[in-house]
């Protein structure tokens, strides 16, 4: 295995960036009037303009050289095949299947895992119709009107940027809720507002053990049973989406309601399974149907289109040029929709979890940077908060801004000022605004002399900073699909590229190690070997939580 920078396309190309690294954007389309076309994708319903970014043809060639070298064809056809590519874990990554059409096969191991997929799909979307069609009614004979899904991370951040990005589809007749946090503050402020009766827990934990998960579902339980319910009501407002039957049945769920997946699963990439039955209670069996035919349509382009043609192999390649060549620490997300305020919040995870690694797999160091840091926000609103440091701050920060074109609301005007506003702050971050124009601007404004070139430098916008636009047609469950599937394919074959086994999370354990122990010492007056910052921290969270015991006793 060889590190990037051990491979010929990658000194080629710290040849290349050197010669056009300050080649300007505004110069590169005076000179090429089909760049825009030239330098942009369709697949599964979206187009990705890559046009405004510090690259030419031959940045391309060599971008692909490198994808080339560093095989990521065949790590490609590996894990669509189901090898074990997941090498730390030994597992298949095999997400894809699950939104595989009923007919296909895959075989893993000499056995074709597609009918178990499809039974657990048809039997979560059967009671997914059956709770949003009233049939499924709580231990009092009420139908159903509010959903709480209790888990954490990828039982969390898809399913919830899911439900609401398509709020606008499927009419439900319930509102749903989303759990997350081990703070109580967000499960009371939650159960505040609900009727034991109507309420229905979805539990997604695939091995019922998850801390933050398990001490939500407890309290979600000892509230159920504080409101007029008895042990053997728990089954008829409890569902787990879980992998151990025994655990699931000591809760008091019963497992008939117990939607499993598989351990060739990752968290971060297993909202396509059981674990989005929040999704299907949302959208219905239909919608959710359409979201995996989204998803599996951009699958056939990621198998299908040569490299230089691959949308998210070319998303991939230049998040790469951006974060090794330029040095940018961080990709802004920025969509124009309301809908999909938790989609950078989803990224974050698929992204920084995946690739946020400085080990290759071999064992070795990677030796460049890896994973950017994720963030942003829905415009117009990020227009007036953190866009004065893309346009004017020091450091280079690319942007994918993200723009479905048509809407469900009615509202005359709005969409029309939004689609501009989102065309516009690229086309701002590109040209930028010089000297002779601003010079122009404030001279017309009536200033002159010392007050003008005080003000002069402050009105300056160097522009020549770089965004894709990833143009979705609306916000249905397809394009959605479409949308997040192109992500997770960008991500593995930056995983590919820089060597790294984008399906593990070692990361997160030595903190929930350190938790378990700590928490229990909270409970005890002997501390326990730690640095004296801990020791000082345990001692005053040891008086709050006295402090707080004492206010709840009568």
């Amino acid at each position: 295995m060889k590190r990037p920078t051990e491979t010929d396309a990658w000194r080629v190309l710290a040849e290349h960036h050197a010669v056009i690294a300050t080649a300007s954007l505004n110069q590169l389309f005076a000179d090429d009037p089909q760049r825009f076309r030239r330098m942009s994708l369709s697949a599964g319903g979206l187009v990705l303009d890559y046009s405004k970014n510090r690259l030419d043809d031959r940045t391309l060639a060599l971008l692909i050289g490198l994808a080339v070298e560093q095989g990521v064809v065949d790590a490609r056809d590996a894990m669509f095949a189901g090898r074990a590519i997941n090498d730390t874990e030994g597992r298949a990554v095999l997400h894809t299947a699950l939104r595989k059409h009923a007919g296909s096969r895959l075989d893993v191991g000499g056995v074709d895992v597609m009918p178990e997929v499809l039974e657990v799909r048809e039997r979560m979307l059967d009671f997914a119709e059956g709770v949003r069609e009233g049939r499924w009614t709580g231990h009092a004979g009420d139908t159903i009107t509010d959903i709480v899904n209790i888990g954490i991370g990828g039982s969390d951040l898809g399913p919830y940027m899911a439900c609401e990005a398509l709020a606008g589809q499927g009419r439900p007749r319930q509102r749903l809720h989303f759990v997350s946090n081990v703070d109580g503050a967000q499960l009371a402020g939650v159960l505040d507002r609900l009727d034991a009766r109507r309420t229905l827990f979805v539990v997604a934990s695939k091995t019922f053990t998850t801390v933050e998960t398990m001490t939500n579902a407890t309290s979600a339980r000892a509230w159920l049973l504080a409101n007029g319910a008895c042990e053997r009501d728990v089954a008829k407002h409890f569902v787990a989406v879980s992998t151990d039957a025994g655990r699931v049945r000591d809760f008091g769920i019963d497992v008939a309601n117990m939607f499993g997946f598989w351990d060739w699963v990752g968290g971060r990439y297993s909202m396509w399974s059981a674990v989005g039955l929040p999704i299907a209670l949302a959208i219905g069996a239909e919608g959710f149907r359409a979201l995996l035919a989204g998803a599996e349509c951009m699958d056939r382009h990621f198998v299908e289109a040569p490299l230089a043609a691959n949308m998210p192999v070319i998303l991939a390649l230049i998040g790469l040029w951006y974060r090794d060549f330029f040095g940018a620490a961080s990709l802004c997300v920025v969509p124009y929709a309301q809908a999909l305020a938790r989609l950078p919040a989803y990224l974050q995870q698929l992204e920084m979890e995946s690739n946020g690694k400085s080990v290759m797999r071999d064992g070795r160091a990677v030796g460049v940077g890896t994973c950017p840091v994720i963030w942003g926000e829905p415009g117009t609103n990020a227009q007036h908060s953190f866009f004065q440091l893309l346009h004017q701050g020091p450091d280079l920060i690319p942007v994918d801004f993200i723009m479905p074109l048509e809407v469900a609301h009615e509202l005359p005007g709005h969409q029309r000022l939004l689609l501009a506003n989102c065309i516009a702050q690229s086309k701002a971050l590109m040209v930028g605004k010089g000297e002779a124009e601003v010079r122009a601007e404030l001279s017309a404004a009536g200033l002159a002399g010392e007050q003008l070139e005080r003000l002069l430098p402050h009105k300056l916008f160097t522009g020549n900073r770089p965004s894709n636009t990833v143009v979705m047609p609306d916000l249905s469950p397809t394009s959605l699909g479409a949308l997040i599937a192109l992500y997770e394919h960008k991500v593995f074959v930056q995983g590919v590229l820089w060597g790294v086994n984008s399906f593990d999370q070692w990361g997160v354990e030595l903190g929930k190690q350190l938790a378990s122990r700590i928490a229990g010492e909270l409970d005890r007056d002997s501390d326990g070997a730690h640095d004296a910052s801990t020791l000082g921290l345990i001692e005053l969270a040891r008086q709050g939580l006295a402090r707080s015991a004492s206010r709840r006793k009568p």
